[in-house]
């Protein structure tokens, strides 16, 4: 949302709504993947915690992150392909609303 990545560089702004939603399913998914051979698959709470700071930092859109928290989309999806040891997070409270500081770089 910065205009420093995700995708080609523009500003939240100026990308579609359905850029932004893509850009949070595309890093929900890529963290959670267990095909990776280049990194371990992340839980379910290093996930959403990767994510609200992706947030704070103004790489992802926070009102739609919210929405995908709430809609309850992450369970669905976490319980079709995460396993077991990954579905460690059933209550979303502590994810809603909350706003990290921003990562050190």
């Amino acid at each position: 949302m910065d205009g420093k990545g995700y995708p080609r560089g523009l500003k939240g702004s100026d990308m579609s709504i359905m850029a932004r939603i893509m850009a949070i399913a595309d890093v929900f998914e890529a963290l959670t993947a267990s095909d990776r051979p280049y990194k371990p698959a992340k839980t379910l709470s290093e996930a959403l915690a990767i994510m609200q700071y992706m947030v704070a930092d103004q790489h992802l859109d926070g009102e739609l992150f919210q929405l995908f928290l709430q809609s309850g989309l992450w369970h669905s999806y976490s319980a079709l392909h995460l396993s077991p040891e990954q579905r460690d997070v059933d209550d979303i409270a502590g994810f809603l609303d909350t706003k990290p500081g921003p990562t050190k770089h």
